[in-house]
Formats: C-alpha cells, structure tokens, sequence
C-alpha cells in the first residue's frame, strides 16, 4: 500500500456514505476494499454484506452475513440480514434459523417478526 492509498477506514467511511447515499453497487467497491484490508472487522463485513445484498448479490451478501454470526452470534441485525438474504434466493427453510434467532433478541421489531412468520409459512 502507498501512502496515497486509502485505508481500510477511509475506505469504509467512503462505502457507507455511498450506501447511505443509495449508490448500493457503488458501495461495493470501496467496502469490498476495506475487507480485504480488515476482514476481521464485523462493521466492515456488515456494511458490505448490506451492500451485497441491496446490489441484489444475494448469494455474497449471505457468505459476509455467516461470518459475521460467525463471529458475533447474538448480532441481531446481521442475523435478519442473513435470513433475508437466503429468502432472496428463495431458501427458506434456511432463513428460518436466523430470522427466528434475530426476531428472540429483539422481539419488539415487527420488521423481523414479519420476515420470520414469512418463512416459517414458506418452508412448511
């Protein structure tokens, strides 16, 4: 790395505003960076994940999503975040886990009681 590189900070801080911006396929590009260079940071891996997955690269996002459960298995939103991924490529029955997990961490969130019921009744 030189020192006109941006690090992975730099680089996270350049993808979120994008994301939040709503360039979402933009947004993969620096995040993606800032993982490489950080792969071990889960609020690097989440923002690319949320990239991934609004890019509608839904099998990716999943792959950032597990790892960050991996990591931090009570982390609600990137539990949501993988079950949704996993609804987006119509798996279901695999969504269900994390969907039920995320909606019994925080029950108050009808966005994650909603999600979950929907695949509870697609994977029956």
């Amino acid at each position: 790395m030189t020192s006109e590189d941006p690090g992975a900070y730099e680089l996270f801080r350049q993808g979120t505003e994008l994301l939040e911006s709503g360039d979402h396929h933009a947004a993969t590009v620096p995040l993606g960076r800032a993982r490489e260079l950080a792969p071990d940071k889960d609020s690097v891996r989440e923002a690319y994940g949320r990239a991934l997955f609004l890019a509608q690269r839904y099998s990716e996002a999943v792959a950032e999503f597990e790892a960050v459960v991996e990591h931090a298995p009570t982390n609600d939103y990137a539990l949501f975040c993988l079950g949704r991924a996993y609804q987006q490529l119509g798996r279901d029955a695999e969504a269900l886990k994390p969907l039920a997990l995320a909606a019994t961490l925080q029950p108050q969130r009808a966005d994650y009681r909603k999600y979950r019921d929907q695949a509870r009744r697609k994977a029956a």
